[in-house]
């Protein structure tokens, strides 16, 4: 597997995410440990340095859950921006804890709350950094 890269931005609102929802019980212990876990083994680099087919926040991806084939396109928030109607799914959220840091083409291995599930990476539709939107 791959190390995945995360930009030092999104590695440090991330990691406030969670100590903030620790804090007020609105994570999961599983969450929180799965999601530090991945930031941890993450390589963090500058916004500026994110290659333009890497899964960051607030990306827009085209995703194909392999043991289906079924296809969703989703954006990755942080919690307070989530909304299921629009497709806007919470880092918190299995799927997209799965997803960040990764890069287009990839295969990623995950347990979701109905088992271990492949998904791949279609697409990255949008992308804050290759858009020079640094600060989202």
């Amino acid at each position: 597997m791959n190390q995945i890269i995360i930009s030092k931005l999104d590695y440090t609102r991330i990691l406030k995410c969670i100590n903030d929802a620790r804090q007020m019980n609105t994570i999961g212990v599983q969450e929180a440990e799965n999601l530090t876990k991945e930031l941890n083994s993450a390589k963090v680099v500058e916004p500026g340095e994110i290659p333009d087919n890497v899964v960051t926040m607030n990306s827009i991806v085209k995703i194909n859950f392999l043991n289906t084939n079924k296809t969703l396109r989703i954006q990755i928030v942080y919690p307070d921006q989530a909304n299921m109607k629009e497709n806007k799914i919470s880092i918190f959220s299995p799927v997209a804890t799965a997803l960040i840091g990764y890069k287009k083409d990839d295969e990623v291995e995950w347990i979701v709350p109905s088992g271990l599930t492949k998904l791949r990476i279609d697409d990255i539709i949008y992308q804050p950094e290759a858009e020079g939107d640094f600060e989202l």
